[in-house]
């Protein structure tokens, strides 16, 4: 079921003069009369999967600093790449952001392709940021639908069934806002309003240029909008990290190129997709040791599952690294290693790093 309030006036015009006044400054946003850069559209739009705009906004400009080209991206080794993503999340991002840049370099000229379609076809890049690329850097007349837009149109509309379920109606109804130019602009004005000030809890909505069309304003039940869906609870697994010393050095190996943390520099651990249970837990040390068990596990929260990891502390006098792919590193160094954030956080239980 879908609701409209005022359907005669369009809400589009309402939403792009409350977006030219009260747009958000963002480090990749152009400002008024500036030209877009696709490849700074492009590099924000791949850190903010998943991620929010106040952790994104450091990690965009150490990364444009350090690459301010696409070509210059491309021609960096993926280690490099994932030392610098180290932190922010969602490893995949970064493996496909460098296989992206690869392909755009070499097949485009250093150029993203303008259309949806053509975008689509590039690494790490699904319909919603094929249609916010194509929409805000090209000013293609395409919507880019996320949680924001989501909870916007749910409201407007009072639509009553859950966003995943609801997404074609969604899309559908946003496409039908669409103005017939500034698609950029309407896009992050939707983006804008869900994040300032259609927020999740407690929406502004005497200040929401939006107001006088939303349905859910008029009945007062914005906060049963979007509605929700039951999440099932994400399996708990345990495990253990292994940080073995050797004088001034730590051992650190590198995970599989693909899969969990794919790339990524890590201490020897149990698998940590699976449950491991706590006998079995020293089983997977990469040596023999005097392993000790630190008191407090550490713990994280990955996509699909949470993990309780015991960190089990060793030294040794060895020279050679006592287990395959594996290599000794400085543990004053460890900053500089691209440690994920599970690690880092066994790092800090061990006294090698600041927290």
């Amino acid at each position: 079921m879908i609701k409209t309030s005022r359907p005669g006036r369009k809400p589009a015009a309402a939403l792009l003069a409350w977006y030219d006044a009260h747009r958000r400054e963002l480090p990749w946003r152009a400002r008024p009369g500036e030209a877009v850069d696709p490849y700074a559209v492009w590099l924000s739009e791949i850190m903010l999967q998943q991620t929010t705009v106040a952790t994104v906004k450091g990690y965009f400009l150490k990364f444009l600093a350090r690459w301010p080209s696409v070509e210059a991206l491309a021609e960096t080794p993926l280690e490099e790449t994932l030392a610098e993503w180290a932190g922010l999340g969602y490893y995949a991002r970064a493996r496909n952001l460098h296989a992206c840049a690869g392909v755009v370099a070499r097949e485009f000229g250093g150029r993203f392709p303008a259309s949806e379609e053509a975008l689509l076809g590039l690494p790490g890049i699904g319909p919603y940021t094929a249609a916010a690329i194509a929409a805000i850097a090209f000013n293609q007349p395409c919507v880019a639908v996320d949680g924001n837009v989501e909870r916007v149109i749910a409201r407007l509309h009072a639509i009553d069934t859950p966003p995943r379920r609801a997404k074609p109606l969604i899309r559908e109804t946003t496409q039908a806002m669409l103005p017939p130019s500034r698609a950029g602009d309407f896009a992050q004005a939707l983006m804008d309003l869900g994040a300032t000030v259609c927020a999740p809890r407690a929406p502004d909505c005497p200040a929401c240029p939006l107001a006088d069309f939303c349905a859910a304003c008029r009945d007062g039940t914005q906060d049963r909008y979007p509605v929700k869906e039951a999440r099932a609870e994400k399996p708990k697994r345990r495990g253990a990290i292994f940080i073995l010393r050797r004088g001034d050095e730590v051992l650190l190996r590198r995970r599989p190129p693909k899969g969990l943390l794919g790339g990524m520099n890590e201490f020897p651990s149990t698998p940590l997709t699976q449950d491991v249970a706590p006998k079995e837990l020293r089983d997977h040390a990469p040596c023999a040791a005097p392993w000790r068990a630190l008191e407090e596990p550490v713990s994280h929260v990955f996509t699909h599952f949470s993990l309780s990891a015991t960190v089990f502390v060793a030294k040794t006098a060895a020279a050679a690294p006592p287990a395959h792919n594996c290599r000794w590193a400085a543990c004053d160094n460890l900053d500089k290693e691209g440690l994920p954030t599970l690690m880092r956080k066994a790092a800090i239980r061990a006294g090698l790093v600041e927290g």
